[in-house]
C-alpha cells in the first residue's frame, strides 16, 4: 500500500476519474435505465402472474366447494330416490298381499257357499230318496197284508 501512495500520479488519477465518470454516465444513459425498466417490467409481470395464480386458486377452491355441494345434493337426491323406491316396493308388496288375502277370502266364501248349496242339494235328495223309500215300503207293506189275507182266506 505504501508503494501505491508513494508512486501516486495526479494526472493518471484525473484521467481514471474522468473515464470512470464518463463510463457511469454512459451506462446510466444507455444501459442502466433499460436494465431497470426491464427489471421493473419483469417484476410487474411476476406480480401479475402471482395475482392471477391467487385468483385462479380462489376460483378453483370455489369450484371445488360447488362441486362438493352438487355431489352432496346428488347423493341426497339418489338416497331419497332409493328410499322412495323401497317404500313403493313395500307398498306394492303389501297391496299384493292384501289383494291375495281378499282373493283367498272370496274363494273361500264361494267354496263355503258352494259346499252349503251342495249340502242342501244332497240333503234334499236324501230326503226325497227317504220319502220315496218310505212310500215304496209302505206300498210294499200295504200290498203284503192284503196278499196274506187273500192267501189265508
Amino acid at each position: 500500500m505504501e508503494k501505491l501512495i508513494s508512486e501516486f500520479s495526479s494526472g493518471l488519477f484525473f484521467w481514471q476519474t474522468l473515464i470512470f465518470v464518463t463510463l457511469i454516465f454512459l451506462l446510466r444513459k444507455f444501459a442502466w435505465k433499460p436494465i431497470l425498466d426491464t427489471i421493473n417490467e419483469r417484476e410487474k409481470s411476476i406480480r401479475d402472474s402471482l395475482n392471477s395464480a391467487k385468483e385462479a386458486k380462489k376460483e378453483m377452491e370455489n369450484l371445488q366447494a360447488e362441486n362438493k355441494k352438487i355431489l352432496q345434493e346428488a347423493r341426497a337426491e339418489s338416497d331419497a330416490m332409493i328410499n322412495q323406491a323401497k317404500q313403493s316396493g313395500k307398498e306394492l308388496v303389501e297391496k299384493a298381499k292384501s289383494d291375495a288375502r281378499l282373493e283367498a277370502e272370496n274363494i273361500l266364501a264361494q267354496a263355503r257357499t258352494s259346499i252349503e248349496n251342495e249340502k242342501r242339494s244332497a240333503m234334499n235328495e236324501i230326503k226325497n230318496q227317504v220319502a220315496d223309500l218310505s212310500i215304496d215300503l209302505s206300498l210294499i207293506h200295504i200290498s203284503e197284508p192284503t196278499r196274506r189275507y187273500a192267501i189265508s182266506y
